[in-house]
């Protein structure tokens, strides 16, 4: 482990919040409120009350800034987009040990609009990724017909595809169909 749980669970967060838009998937995944709470449900979001279509929008809005971070072309310009996103909040770090998981913290305030809570625990995450020098493991996939991103959190930085099962096998496919024809040659 890299990172502690905490943040590689929002690092996961603001993956698949990134690859539900349509630059990455080709669709919208969150069309609307429901979708939203689906994901919300999903990535065991705490404290989670009525989801508005005013929620849909606002995590539209922080999914681009997210992904902003991810194509960064250097730090300083991800620090300055995280500093972005984390300096909007209301950050109240307390420590909280929910839904069986051990101690760990929580940058949102108890009462914070859902946004507030992505923005505090996904931006932090990011800022923990910048600080130990590890900007270079928030990549896109290598896939060229592919868009969506990922967090390379392998030990030896090797992870190069969003998901080894579609773009990795293909790729792979691909690269020994290639060797075939060559040797044939």
């Amino acid at each position: 482990m890299i990172f502690t749980h905490d943040t590689e669970h929002a690092l996961a967060v603001v993956v698949e919040l990134i690859n539900t838009g349509p630059a990455a998937s080709g669709t919208e995944g969150l069309a609307g409120p429901e979708e939203l709470r689906s994901f919300l449900e999903e990535h065991r979001f705490s404290g989670v009350r009525a989801v508005t279509a005013r929620d849909v929008e606002e995590f539209r809005a922080q999914r681009d800034r997210f992904r902003a971070v991810f194509d960064a072309p250097d730090v300083p310009t991800a620090v300055r987009l995280i500093n972005e996103i984390v300096g909007e909040v209301r950050a109240t770090p307390h420590l909280t040990d929910h839904d069986g998981y051990d101690w760990h913290v929580h940058f949102f305030a108890p009462e914070a609009p859902l946004v507030e809570h992505l923005a505090a625990d996904c931006g932090m995450a990011l800022a923990y990724v910048v600080a130990a020098g590890e900007l270079d493991r928030l990549r896109t996939c290598e896939a060229p017909d592919c868009s969506r991103v990922l967090v390379d959190l392998s030990r030896n930085r090797c992870r190069r595809y969003c998901d080894s099962r579609t773009c990795g096998n293909r790729m792979h496919v691909a690269a020994y169909r290639a060797r075939q024809r060559e040797a044939a040659l």
